[in-house]
């Protein structure tokens, strides 16, 4: 059997016991053999591998499946659904997919867009964790000259699709993010430095909105009125983990938000148009206007 082939059934076992919370052995058996032949993979075990698997998934994906004697059945012990098993599952998903089809482009059609740097990813992750200083060419913008920066990488981070690397440019020793898809080349240099002890990349980001960090900005409760049919979309993609909900009825959805105001939260609420409206605070309203009449003078011409 393919090492792949091992990973797909180990994210199987796990996608089920996800989906039903608790099953049997047979029931998980059964669930393998139909994933089996929808996947076109070898997924039928017996017991004594099963019982195998468990540890490997264990050691693999941190993830603890443990065996209730009383329900005779299997569960997910203290399941975090962490973001990287989340995802893991929902790639699982999407490869299979793709090779369900024999012909994917009359059936899936993509974004056009340009390459988002995850090629970069293992070398980057290499340099984290062996704590080494880069020596990084980015590119700001496409009309921009490259530049040349001795970075200390931190962390990967995602933001709307798109994938940046935190790090402290050792110029002015001020933390930033630079694109992936800007990042043109990098090098290992023979420096190394200390990973900060106190550094909480989440904590960082916890009231920004996309990648931009205000260093002395402040978290604001920011209060979105949204008509019923835009609502829902936002009710199931939340624009902000902070998101709370304050109103749910047929006449609008109302939330709150904690969070900094930035110019990519700015544009984000522009781009809803004319489906929300700013209730508070009164400053954030104020902006979103003026935005507006200069947009609404352009087209007066």
């Amino acid at each position: 059997m393919a090492k792949q082939d091992y990973i797909f059934r180990y994210l199987t076992i796990i996608k089920k016991l996800r989906r039903s919370k608790q099953a049997s052995f047979e029931e998980i058996r059964d669930y393998l053999h139909n994933e089996s032949e929808f996947q076109d993979r070898p997924f039928s075990i017996s017991n004594r591998t099963f019982l195998r698997d468990l540890n490997e998934i264990r050691d693999l994906f941190k993830i603890d499946i443990q065996y209730d004697h009383l329900a005779k059945a299997y569960h997910i012990a203290d399941d975090q659904q962490t973001d990287l098993n989340n995802r893991m599952l929902e790639s699982i998903d999407t490869i299979n997919s793709l090779k369900m089809a024999n012909d994917v482009a009359q059936y899936m059609f993509f974004e056009r867009r340009k390459a988002a740097g995850t090629h970069h990813f293992h070398g980057l992750l290499h340099a984290i964790k062996n704590r080494i200083v880069l020596n990084l060419i980015h590119r700001k913008y496409e009309y921009d000259d490259p530049t040349t920066r001795l970075v200390e990488p931190y962390a990967l981070k995602e933001s709307k699709g798109r994938w940046y690397l935190f790090a402290k440019d050792l110029k002015d020793k001020k933390l930033k993010t630079f694109g992936l898809d800007r990042i043109l080349d990098f090098e290992n240099t023979p420096q190394r430095f200390d990973y900060p002890k106190n550094l909480d990349v989440n904590a960082i980001f916890q009231h920004c909105f996309g990648v931009i960090n205000l260093e002395d900005g402040k978290p604001e409760d920011v209060v979105l009125k949204f008509d019923p049919e835009q609502g829902k979309y936002i009710n199931s993609y939340p624009l902000h983990e902070s998101q709370t909900i304050l109103v749910d009825d047929e006449n609008e959805l109302r939330v709150k938000l904690h969070i900094c105001i930035t110019h990519d939260l700015i544009m984000e609420i522009l781009s809803f148009g004319e489906t929300v409206e700013v209730v508070k605070p009164r400053s954030l309203s104020k902006k979103i206007c003026t935005i507006s009449d200069k947009v609404s003078k352009l087209y007066q011409k």
